[in-house]
């Protein structure tokens, strides 16, 4: 019998939960409505809010652990009340948001403080940091919301201030197109998103979260299916899987600081939370885990194998989130135990990717803002404290003993091989290359980057550490990327603290086809191989000038062809299509339409260009909606959302 799902009712100083949500947005209109009056101090505001939440977010956490009944809601008002639509402005506070909480906050305000002397000569840090805390609000929601339609309202919050902190440098026409790109494919995923929160209620009249997965059970495998997959298709957008990758590395285009926190700690992994939190209905589906399982697996590889080609330090790391999310949604496929393992990886990943994202704008800050890796070399020699830290990021993430990637990522190496069929080899097999493959283009950055000659533009001429208001958040990570995968692991640690919501299975315990010490001895050998070879390839340099190469080479320096195949499958037939709707539209739609608006009050010029616009727009939602359900009919008739 599966174990019901319920929530109590916060109180006492839990009941305060909501200030996690409302101080830095209240910071974040402060700051857009008083505008240049607050540019002298608006940046130390954005700061201190995001260290109150922090503050607060550690003090409900360490409430909730008193608890006997780990989750704890709070409703706060009606939002939707419409016939039998029923939904609450609510928020949850249990381990799972609880440790979301902690990082987005946590890691949040080190990103500001940094943020604060990387931005300090740009004219528009104070609505850079206006921008930060509205995200920073927007994730906060996202992850504490008791219902989907709270989740989508922050998923939806995210999106907009991704897409202005992303496009934050407008007047750069590349800054300018990232942001649309960012936020253009998202919105495909948030269709998905959208429709299955539609199912949700068309089938079980609710959208909260303890009712839904209650309701689970109840539902036909085919609608769990659907399910599944369009709410995988909203995680894929969101943490940049594929085959809605392609927007996570040209935003880089942003300023450092967005990098680090929007691609390395938060926004990325909220298609991770999106299929933890939603692991009653994607466990209730094995078709839809293997789905999870492929779309993790195949972007693991692709990130290693792009990111192994490319010179432009922040894409290299860009590529990297790209493939670590995807070890995450692998292990988040793999269900059971390895909910947690891939909640671990996530809170490491934020730290030590938070650390090389801001170690890369530190180099950037030396070097004049140059990114290209070709032409950097001897580094450590002028930037001690950010070759350090790096050095901590990189063989964090490399999964060397003890450092935290070690920790969190070698478990879920170990729980794919402990598949009880085939796919052992096959999914096992990529986490295992794609460990080896981390190790290669990794140290290729590190060592390009800060050893051997000295490879400077002649404009460089003495590259400097960055002042102490960097490098204390640079240090801080560093601590992180060193310590937490272990001190996570410890006694249980966080795989304990998330069973309430994860449920208590532990990994490890299965017997697969291989055992756990001959997995960690195959894991180090192609991590210590693929470093090693790096090393030896790239400890003289690289050539400045782009060299002939090889067909795979060819192949990811142009992104596998993904963005052809997203040009040629999407974009012409879009174009294609909206040519042919303004040939018909001039041809013949016009004569009915301008009929019309004649018959609801003529009229020339202005007037009637407005009536002709409206009466367009009304007879076009007409025939959309009228599609629509005629879909939906034709759905139920089949008993495919039965």
């Amino acid at each position: 019998m599966e174990e019901t799902v319920e929530y109590a009712q916060a109180t006492g100083l839990l009941g305060s939960v909501w200030l996690l949500v409302a101080i830095p947005l209240l910071s974040a209109a402060v700051l857009l409505l008083l505008g240049r009056r607050a540019d002298r101090w608006g940046h130390w505001l954005g700061v201190a809010a995001i260290g109150a939440a922090f503050v607060l977010g550690l003090s409900f956490f360490f409430q909730l652990r008193g608890l006997e009944n780990k989750s704890v809601e709070l409703s706060l008002w009606d939002f939707i009340a419409v016939g039998d639509l029923r939904v609450d402005f609510g928020l949850l506070f249990d381990p799972l948001a609880a440790v979301f909480v902690l990082l987005i906050t946590g890691v949040g305000f080190l990103i500001h403080l940094y943020a604060v002397e990387y931005m300090a000569h740009d004219a528009g840090r104070r609505r850079f940091f206006a921008y930060f805390n509205l995200f920073v609000a927007a994730m906060l929601l996202l992850v504490l919301g008791n219902n989907y339609v709270m989740l989508y309202f922050g998923w939806e919050g995210v999106g907009l201030a991704s897409y202005l902190l992303i496009s934050f440098w407008y007047g750069r026409p590349s800054a300018a197109t990232a942001g649309k790109k960012a936020f253009l494919m998202n919105r495909v995923g948030d269709t998905g998103l959208a429709i299955g929160i539609f199912i949700m209620f068309a089938t079980l009249g609710t959208t909260q979260y303890d009712e839904v997965f209650n309701g689970v059970g109840a539902m036909t495998s085919t609608t769990v299916l659907v399910l599944g997959l369009l709410l995988l298709l909203g995680a894929a957008g969101k943490s940049g899987q594929f085959p809605l990758q392609a927007w996570l590395p040209d935003a880089m285009e942003g300023p450092t600081p967005v990098s680090a926190l929007i691609h390395a700690a938060t926004m990325v992994t909220a298609g991770v939370y999106l299929i933890a939190r939603s692991n009653p209905i994607f466990s209730a589906n094995s078709t839809l885990q293997l789905v999870v399982l492929s779309v993790g697996a195949l972007t693991l590889l692709m990130g290693c194998i792009i990111g192994a080609a490319k010179d432009d330090i922040k894409r290299v790391l860009a590529w990297s989130t790209v493939s670590q999310i995807g070890y995450m949604f692998l292990g988040v496929g793999l269900g059971g135990g390895a909910y947690a393992l891939a909640i671990i990886h996530l809170l490491a990943h934020g730290f030590f990717k938070a650390n090389m994202f801001l170690g890369a704008g530190s180099v950037m800050h030396g070097m004049k803002d140059q990114v290209d890796i070709r032409r950097f070399g001897g580094l450590w020699k002028h930037m001690k404290i950010t070759w350090l830290t790096f050095m901590m990021g990189w063989l964090a993430i490399i999964g060397l003993p003890p450092l935290s990637g070690y920790f969190s990522k070698e478990p879920i190496i170990a729980s794919a091989f402990e598949r009880e069929d085939w796919t052992a080899w096959l999914y096992g097999g990529a986490a295992l290359l794609g460990a080896g493959l981390t190790a290669f283009y990794m140290t290729r950055l590190f060592v390009l980057t800060f050893h051997g000659p000295k490879r400077w533009t002649e404009d460089i001429e003495h590259p400097h550490e960055s002042p102490m208001l960097m490098t204390i958040p640079l240090i801080l990570l560093a601590a992180g990327s060193v310590a937490a995968g272990g001190l996570m692991v410890l006694n249980g640690g966080v795989a304990s603290w998330l069973s309430p919501v994860l449920g208590e299975e532990a990994a490890g315990e299965a017997h697969g086809v291989l055992s756990h010490e001959v997995i960690t001895f195959l894991s180090l050998l192609v991590t210590v191989l693929g470093a090693g070879l790096a090393w030896f390839l790239f400890r003289a340099g690289t050539a400045t000038a782009p060299q002939p190469a090889g067909v795979l080479v060819t192949a990811a320096r142009r992104n596998l062809y993904t963005d052809a195949v997203n040009e040629a499958v999407f974009e012409k037939p879009g174009i294609f299509l909206t040519r042919a709707l303004v040939y018909l539209d001039n041809r013949g739609i016009d004569g009915l339409v301008n009929g019309l608006a004649a018959a609801v009050g003529g009229g020339s010029g202005r007037l009637r260009r407005l009536q002709t616009g409206f009466v367009r727009s009304y007879a076009t939602s007409i025939l959309a909606g009228a599609l629509l359900v005629m879909a939906a009919f034709l759905a139920v008739q089949a008993g495919w959302l039965a």
